[in-house]
C-alpha cells in the first residue's frame, strides 16, 4: 500500500544529517514519524509543525521523546516542497537565537544557490 504524499521533503546541506545521526534510534524514529506527518497530513497539528514567529517563513518540526524536546527548522519552497535545514535539542522554553540565525543563514544560502541554477 503506497502512501499519498501531499508534501515532499528535501534536506539542504549537512546540518540536518549531523544533528539526526547524533541522535538515538528512538529519537530518529520519532523524527522520521513527524516528517511522515508533514508529508502526508493536509493539516499538520501545531503540536508537530508550527510557523516560527518573528521569522520570514521558517517553520519548526516539533519532536518530543520522553522529556526531551527537539526542533528541526524548515521552510517551504515551490509550493509543497519542505526544505529541512538544521535541528537541535531544546533545553529551555525559548528557542536559542543562534539556532534561528543559523536556519535563516541556511535558508538564504539555499535561495542563492537556486537562483544560480
Amino acid at each position: 500500500m503506497g502512501e499519498n504524499f501531499i508534501r515532499t521533503t528535501y534536506v539542504y546541506g549537512d546540518d540536518f544529517w549531523v544533528f539526526y545521526n547524533g541522535q538515538t534510534k528512538q529519537v530518529q524514529d520519532k523524527i522520521d514519524w513527524v516528517i511522515g506527518l508533514v508529508r502526508t497530513l493536509r493539516m499538520v497539528p501545531e503540536k508537530f509543525f508550527k510557523h516560527l514567529e518573528g521569522t520570514t517563513g521558517l517553520y519548526e518540526m516539533r519532536v518530543k521523546v520522553g522529556s526531551d524536546i527537539f526542533r528541526i527548522f524548515c521552510f517551504f519552497d515551490k509550493g509543497q516542497l519542505v526544505i529541512l535545514l538544521n535541528g537541535f535539542q531544546k533545553k529551555s522554553d525559548k528557542t536559542p537565537r543562534q539556532e534561528i540565525e543559523r536556519a535563516e543563514r541556511l535558508k538564504k544560502q539555499y535561495h542563492e544557490e537556486q537562483k544560480k541554477k
